[in-house]
């Protein structure tokens, strides 16, 4: 398993689920666990949150929705799954699922890196009695029935929302990047085809380059959107779909003195690309509401489990923030969540000003 980095988080976690005592036990004075009652679990075993990532900020903040929904709920949550979300991690974090599914946990909530390759880990999963929940990226199958539900943004609504936004930036006239993730993920497709019919709305606009795939962390996309700077000097407006791609490409624009001088609209809001938003290097990006999706996936699966019928699809909700818009309440709710878990993050991995640093080599 060599390149894998795991992260692990929850109190005391040994992997030993036998004689473990419940978080309710510990927390039905609080006032939530007064608003979610959750006698009918009791005694059980803990949860499983797996992500695609545990290193970009968009997970960061999903994890703190789900222990604020573990806590609510009063069942005990573990968090794990690798840094990256590469192409070899699909075998991790099968690995991942069948632990859990082994160590007999009372339910997983699942954002599979890959449609396919995941569904027969959450079938053995759902044949045991554990039910999973799909957050994030959407998995093949049918909800209610291979899976409980799906957790998500409207991936396919918001890359419209992006695509609607680009082409009024550029007057319904130009050349447009779009700058995809990676293949086998779902959640990012999604986005990518929105922007794509969006952007034929605009008979004035072609679109000059779209099979480019920036890979799973900032350093990869950045490389390959120095690949493409033909291209993208050529271009009027791009597009990315995620954190990573957006980053690795803002990196690319600052690298060759090019920050600015495109309509470019990207995905995610961690505070390096808010930041890059108020400077005029980002035009607008497409704002998830992370933690929301972590908190009410695990709800679901807790209802599941109390025996509560869900909805197949639960919408977390997005939004496009501007420059001007970026002081209104409800675009300052989603960048509060963001602002809270970021130093943890930018600590453990890359400071911000090193990220600058690294745009002028």
């Amino acid at each position: 398993m060599g390149g894998f980095a795991l992260e692990e988080q929850n109190l005391g976690w040994t992997g030993n689920l036998a004689g473990r005592q419940s978080l309710a036990n510990r927390h039905m004075d609080s006032p939530e666990a007064e608003s979610y009652p959750v006698q009918p679990l009791l005694p059980m075993n803990p949860i499983a949150v797996i992500p695609k990532s545990t290193t970009h900020m968009l997970w960061r903040a999903v994890e703190a929705g789900a222990r604020e929904g573990a806590k609510e709920a009063g069942v005990e949550m573990i968090w794990k799954g690798s840094l990256n979300e590469d192409d070899g991690d699909v075998a991790q974090q099968i690995q991942i699922v069948q632990q859990f599914v082994s160590e007999g946990v009372s339910g997983i909530v699942l954002a599979p890196i890959d449609d396919t390759a995941l569904r027969g880990p959450v079938a053995a999963a759902m044949q045991k009695g554990i039910p999973v929940v799909i957050m994030d990226s959407a998995l093949k199958g049918e909800p209610l029935k291979d899976f409980v539900c799906t957790v998500s943004t409207n991936n396919h609504r918001a890359g419209e929302m992006a695509g609607e936004h680009l082409g009024k930036l550029l007057d319904g006239k130009g050349k447009v990047v779009l700058f995809r993730f990676r293949l086998g993920s779902v959640s990012t497709s999604q986005r990518e085809a929105g922007c794509l019919e969006a952007i034929k709305k605009f008979p004035d606009i072609q679109v000059t380059l779209d099979n480019h795939y920036s890979g799973s962390t900032i350093g990869e996309a950045q490389s390959t959107a120095l690949h493409m700077l033909d291209k993208i000097k050529e271009a009027d407006g791009i597009f990315c779909s995620n954190e990573p791609s957006t980053f690795g490409m803002l990196l690319a624009l600052r690298q060759n003195n090019l920050a600015g001088s495109k309509k470019f609209v990207g995905f995610d809001t961690s505070p390096a690309l808010v930041e890059a938003l108020k400077r005029g290097e980002i035009q607008a990006l497409v704002a998830q509401n992370p933690k929301k999706m972590g908190r009410e996936a695990v709800q679901a699966l807790v209802a599941k489990m109390k025996g509560e019928t869900v909805p197949a699809f639960i919408d977390s909700d997005a939004a496009v923030v501007t420059k001007e818009n970026l002081g209104t309440p409800e675009i300052q709710a989603l960048l509060v969540q963001s602002r809270d878990i970021q130093w943890s993050w930018v600590s453990t991995t890359v400071a911000l000003k090193e990220l600058d640093s690294r745009s002028n080599p």
